[in-house]
């Protein structure tokens, strides 16, 4: 996807404070945070929204879920407690058309 902001992280053609990334997914801060930890896991694969995903995924949404839980960790918010967050389509919030798990952490976060 050509015009796809994450696809474009993915392939290091727009710059993004990348702390993490293997072979499926992507970890990057974001840039309007919503809370003091603000991580975005995406996939490399462009796949639009969790509406699109497929029984051929189950490998990467629990690549997605395993690496956020190792980035909550390494952001030291495991035990105080953190979000995990996906946004589904425009009603749902969803900004960017490309599957992306939101991590929230770093503060009271209930409510």
């Amino acid at each position: 996807m050509e015009e796809c902001i994450f696809c474009k992280i993915a392939q290091h053609q727009t710059p993004a404070d990348i702390l993490y990334e293997d072979d499926l997914v992507i970890v990057f801060k974001d840039i309007k945070p919503s809370a003091p930890i603000h991580l975005l896991i995406t996939t490399k694969e462009h796949i639009k929204s969790v509406n699109q995903l497929q029984a051929k995924h189950q490998k990467l949404i629990a690549r997605m879920v395993l690496t956020a839980k190792k980035m909550a960790a390494e952001q030291k918010t495991d035990h105080s407690g953190y979000k995990l967050l996906f946004n589904v389509g425009r009603g749902g919030g969803q900004l960017v058309d490309h599957l992306h798990l939101h991590l929230l952490g770093g503060g009271d976060l209930r409510g």
